[in-house]
């Protein structure tokens, strides 16, 4: 469900998980008054924009399907995050939520790691999944990357980090993906990639790979 829509087609996107990713985690936020971003999540995703993506946030908030809060609530909450962005400068192309709980329907929910919200983003947006990034603090964030031809990069804030150990130690067969600190390092680190593809017109790097 998009909010806002500004970017152009034919562009590739930063794909970004919202909590746990730019701003704070507070396990289902249905207070505006929660709303904190996380430090230096605005100056990278300004700098994402320089580097010519687009800026879509892609979110489950399976508290409304949970019955924890309302839609009502969620869009207070979004309302207050763009409001933040935006005094720190920055313009989100699209906001696209999915209120699914999980153990529904895999063939049909919007719940991430599904690619429906990306689609309909890359519909909607006239945007290139193939070549764009997925980025945010659990696996769901991440795991859409390659069935659409992106590169997922997990991040060490909200989550991220005991996701990366429990992958590590138990290991997930096919699955790649890069690690970064956070969404300022995730930007530093798309920014050498794109410099890398450019340069050698091959892979923009070798990736994170948890063997199976």
């Amino acid at each position: 469900m998009p909010r806002t829509s500004v970017a152009r087609g034919g562009r590739r996107a930063v794909f970004a998980d919202r909590d746990g990713t730019i701003i704070e985690d507070r396990h289902y936020i249905a207070d505006p008054a929660d709303v904190a971003l996380i430090p230096g999540s605005p100056e990278a995703l300004i700098r994402l924009r320089g580097l010519g993506f687009a800026l879509v946030v892609v979110t489950n908030q399976s508290g409304i399907g949970r019955g924890l809060y309302t839609l009502a609530d969620y869009r207070r909450v979004a309302a207050e995050t763009d409001r933040q962005l935006k005094r720190a400068g920055v313009v989100v192309d699209a906001t696209y939520f999915c209120t699914d709980a999980p153990g529904g329907n895999p063939e049909t929910t919007c719940r991430k790691p599904s690619p429906v919200l990306y689609r309909q983003a890359a519909r909607d947006l006239g945007l290139t999944p193939a070549g764009s990034y997925f980025v945010g603090d659990k696996l769901t964030d991440v795991l859409p990357a390659a069935p659409l031809g992106g590169t997922g990069i997990l991040l060490r804030t909200g989550h991220g980090a005991a996701e990366e150990e429990r992958m590590a130690g138990a290991g997930r067969p096919g699955a790649d993906w890069l690690v970064a600190d956070d969404l300022a390092a995730a930007a530093e680190l798309i920014e050498r990639l794109e410099s890398r593809r450019r340069d050698s017109s091959g892979n923009p790097a070798s990736l994170t790979r948890f063997p199976p």
